[in-house]
């Protein structure tokens, strides 16, 4: 049987349903799943490069990497990014063989979870709370769907700044109240709502304008920005339909298989009960 050697890096990553995503789908295909978590939280002389060094010269297949190193992920796979996710700047899951690949399955996951939830319906004037490691495959993914402006803020207003120039003149830095009044939907791509960093990006007060609003935290999958853009009125999409598809996208990448028609739905069984504050 074959064996998929694979595990996860990033900071606050116990409550991760990867692994047992991707069980369901080895399953399925008769293949052998050995995953490890790479917990980085409190680990302040933790080095990325060598990590993966390590476990790249220990025979995994690969590894999936998650907040806050996903910059950091495409930097190491350089020109090894695969064609379609070249232009990004960030990637969460590097593949290991004769040469390494680079993926950006938040990328073309969110293009299909966007496809199969909204159709063919375009995004609209965007709003987007957040310029790391989830923005950088967010922010090119809505433009590819025909987004009609997208304004971003961060905390740290250098990066918004990178994002903006890559992503060209549809793209500008935006004040966070102005940006989400004129705006037609919200994206929440910071960490705000996970367990870990309670909050929201968007304050309840300037919702019920728009038409929806995404939160790329799916543990839990209703944040209190979620219930407040509910509330609103809005059409609502948890980042646990994200995580579904990019989990799909992630096992693709590991295997060159493509899962059954039905797994999206079968990964259902695998969302959080927990609810945000």
């Amino acid at each position: 049987m074959t064996t998929l050697r694979a595990g996860l890096i990033g900071a606050h990553i116990s409550r991760t349903r990867l692994p047992r995503a991707l069980e369901l789908m080895c399953d399925a295909a008769k293949i052998s799943l050995e995953f490890e978590l790479i917990d980085t939280a409190n680990r302040p002389d933790f080095q990325f490069d060598a990590c993966v060094d390590a476990v790249r010269n220990s025979g995994w297949t690969g590894v999936t990497v998650t907040h806050p190193f996903k910059p950091q992920a495409a930097f190491y796979a350089g020109a090894g990014m695969v064609d379609d996710v070249a232009h990004l700047r960030s990637a969460n899951t590097l593949v290991f063989g004769k040469d390494i690949c680079g993926h950006n399955t938040d990328y073309t996951g969110f293009l299909s979870m966007w496809r199969a939830i909204m159709g063919d319906a375009a995004p609209g004037k965007v709003a987007m709370a957040g310029a790391g490691g989830v923005a950088q495959a967010l922010g090119p993914a809505l433009q590819a769907l025909g987004c009609a402006h997208l304004s971003i803020w961060d905390s740290q207003p250098d990066r918004a700044a990178q994002l903006c120039q890559t992503l060209g003149p549809n793209c500008s830095i935006a004040e966070p109240a102005h940006a989400t009044s004129a705006a037609t939907g919200l994206v929440n791509a910071t960490p705000l709502g996970m367990a870990e960093y309670p909050g929201n990006a968007f304050s309840s007060d300037g919702l019920g304008s728009q038409t929806w609003a995404f939160d790329a935290v799916y543990t839990p999958p209703e944040t209190r920005f979620l219930r407040d853009a509910t509330a609103a009125g809005l059409k609502t999409i948890s980042g646990f339909e994200l995580f579904k598809h990019m989990a799909v996208r992630s096992f693709e990448a590991y295997t060159d298989l493509k899962p059954d028609e039905g797994m999206i739905d079968q990964l259902d069984a695998l969302r959080p009960m927990e609810v945000g504050v």
